[in-house]
């Protein structure tokens, strides 16, 4: 059944974020209900036609309980992906946790690449120019949107 196990031993507050391009860094909390023993193991799949994949690397909490996943090499494609954290524990069933991600809306870009900024003490003021952010998955200039903060004039 879609529910099997004791309520409130599913995970809670599960979160991803990408950075540095390609890792992603996934982070649970265990269920309020759940067991002492409880021990979670979190599977992403990428696409409908892509296999599931387990966490190999995961984050462990002072109980070494897994709280959380580090990804290697993951590219941002289009379509949803598929997020499914499950437990076991030797005295009750636990309740699984799943969730459809699109994971464009979980990276955390990096900072323009090479700004310059040449200012003249004519009218002309200044000229600040940059590079875009690295990204895995947008590739138009036209995508992004820059503010500049000047602190001293």
């Amino acid at each position: 059944p879609v529910l099997a196990g004791m309520n409130g031993s599913a995970i809670e507050n599960f979160s991803c974020v990408i950075y540095n391009i390609f890792l992603m860094n996934c982070t649970w909390q265990a269920g309020r209900d759940a067991p002492a023993d409880t021990q979670y193991f979190l599977y992403w799949q990428k696409s409908i036609e892509d296999n599931q994949m387990e966490c190999e690397l995961y984050i462990k909490d002072e109980n070494r309980r897994n709280m959380g996943c580090i990804f290697q090499n993951v590219s941002i494609g289009p379509e949803k992906s598929y997020f499914l954290v499950n437990g076991s524990s030797k005295d009750s069933l636990i309740q699984f946790y799943d969730e459809y991600i699109d994971l464009y809306k979980l990276e955390i870009l990096t900072a323009p690449l090479n700004v310059t900024a040449n200012c003249t003490g004519d009218s002309a003021g200044c000229i600040i120019t940059w590079d875009p952010p690295l990204t895995s998955h947008m590739k138009k200039e036209q995508c992004f949107q820059y503010e500049i903060s000047i602190q001293n004039k």
